[in-house]
């Protein structure tokens, strides 16, 4: 497996802290990283009756730009798709609502978390 590069090196990080971050508030982990052709989906968890499909967005400090700016409009549609063809392909869901999160996750000049937000229902399309 090739090495990992330091963009992909501070979104596993970020995807593990935003899980943690989630689970402390009584969400349940289902999967990380699901993919297909079209796309990926961070994280996928329950909250209740909720399925909920996580982006997670992850910077070093402010000057990168705050991580909750930046989804773009066809990032949030990819996803809304991404979530669907989730939902299609696992028919145990029926019964559950969905919704699309998203989790801020920012570290300090040395690497060390210095906030973690979440957005419940950030992601909408139209």
């Amino acid at each position: 497996m090739p090495n990992p590069s330091g963009r992909q090196r501070l979104g596993t990080f970020g995807e593990g802290h935003a899980r943690r971050h989630l689970e402390a508030k009584g969400y349940v982990f289902v999967t990380a990283n699901w993919r297909r052709s079209s796309g990926e989906i961070d994280l996928i968890m329950l909250d209740g009756r909720y399925l909920v499909f996580v982006e997670v967005k992850t910077r070093r400090g402010d000057p990168a730009g705050r991580a909750e700016e930046s989804i773009s409009d066809a990032q949030a549609e990819r996803l809304m798709a991404m979530a669907e063809l989730y939902v299609e392909e696992h028919p145990e869901t029926d019964s559950l609502v969905w919704r699309c999160d998203l989790v801020a996750v920012t570290l300090d000049a040395s690497g060390r978390v210095r906030s973690v937000q979440h957005y419940p229902n950030a992601i909408v399309t139209g």
